[in-house]
């Protein structure tokens, strides 16, 4: 059966074209978000870890499932390009021509599909890392750098399936759930700032407002609307939320099935949801109360919300020392030059992705 294709469920009610497809990538993001959360906690609270554990069977799987349903999305469309059929735009974006004429891609399915091929690069040398060092001892070594990008990709991709529906019900909620799991994503990717020589600045928490501001700019420029970052803002948090039990709860049911001991130390603070700034509802808030504003406004309020907040959630969750008065000044200036640098792209690539729905008189060509 053609997973592009309008798939009835009865008589009177049908699934809209594009909407299977779509979704199986989403989820694979999703899996590959539940199985990074999941592998951070385990690096927290437990320690080193080797290349075949339960966390990385979801990352890698989540990948997998989101590649190949790019790869068979590609393949159909390539057929039907070759019998002269009719190719819905709808579903993915409008067909590019790869390696030659050999294959017609979906755009959307082409940089999902390429984000999972490139994760499958990044695992081998992962593979290869493990066989060399064995155990991996932090998050951000370099082929997990790799491999969190290439993840970043593919939900790139699945923002990109989305938007092209973005008049549609089914693609507005992708929209918003997408562009969320990316941003929750992200956070993690950030920590490969921590090698930059900030100076007097914290480069983590000034990279988390540069990339939390852009893309809640992206999901709310790509649907247009009233509510978009707002959208987006909800979706984040309930990711949050989720995790926030999650990640202690899996870790430790794990380390207890393999009979490994959870570290003296450990305090059972989820990692990564504590890495999520805990204020992007209210910089979602401001960014719809200041949507008629130049985007560089709201996105530089945006980027101090983060910054100056940044600190103060670390005091609630972990009972960290507030920074000296030079280093979170000079942080919050960061974040509101980079923040009013990231609304200003945000608004500029929500853009570029509107422009891939295709017109609504070709959609029935």
């Amino acid at each position: 059966m053609d997973i592009t294709a309008v798939a009835a469920t009865s008589s009177t009610r049908a699934v809209p074209r594009g909407l299977v497809p779509a979704s199986v990538v989403l989820g694979g993001t999703l899996l590959s978000l539940i199985g990074l959360t999941w592998d951070i906690q385990w690096h927290t609270d437990v320690g080193p870890d080797t290349f075949f554990t339960m966390p990385h069977l979801f990352l890698y799987a989540g990948s997998a499932i989101s590649g190949l349903a790019s790869l068979l999305v590609v393949l159909l469309t390539t057929a039907d390009t070759k019998r002269a059929k009719a190719v819905d735009p709808v579903v993915g974006g409008r067909a590019v021509n790869v390696f030659g004429r050999a294959f017609a891609a979906p755009v959307g399915y082409l940089v999902s599909g390429t984000g999972a091929a490139l994760f499958l690069v990044y695992g081998l040398w992962d593979q290869w890392w493990h066989g060399l060092y064995g155990f991996d001892a932090v998050i951000d070594s370099p082929p997990h750098i790799g491999l969190l990008l290439s993840i970043s990709i593919t939900m790139v991709g699945a923002v990109m399936i989305f938007a092209v529906a973005r008049d549609q019900r089914w693609g507005v909620r992708g929209v918003a759930a997408s562009a969320g799991t990316l941003l929750a994503f992200s956070m993690v990717t950030v920590l490969g700032l921590r090698a930059l020589p900030g100076g007097p600045v914290n480069t983590v928490s000034a990279g988390s407002g540069f990339f939390s501001v852009m893309i809640l700019f992206m999901g709310a420029y790509v649907l247009n609307r009233r509510g978009g970052a707002l959208a987006v803002g909800v979706v984040v948090a309930v990711l949050q939320a989720v995790f926030w039990w999650f990640s202690p709860w899996a870790t430790e049911v794990y380390a207890n099935a393999t009979g490994l001991p959870l570290r003296d130390y450990a305090d059972g603070i989820p990692a990564l949801p504590n890495m999520i700034p805990m204020s992007l509802l209210l910089v979602a808030v401001a960014v719809e109360l200041l949507r008629n504003l130049p985007a560089w406004i709201p996105g530089a309020v945006g980027g101090v919300i983060i910054t100056a907040l940044a600190p103060v959630q670390r005091v609630l969750v972990q009972g960290s020392n507030f920074p000296n008065a030079e280093r979170y000044l000079a942080t919050v200036v960061a974040g509101a030059v980079l923040g009013a640098l990231a609304g200003m792209l945000g608004r500029r690539f929500g853009q570029m992705l509107r422009h891939l729905a295709p017109a609504k008189e070709d959609r029935h060509a």
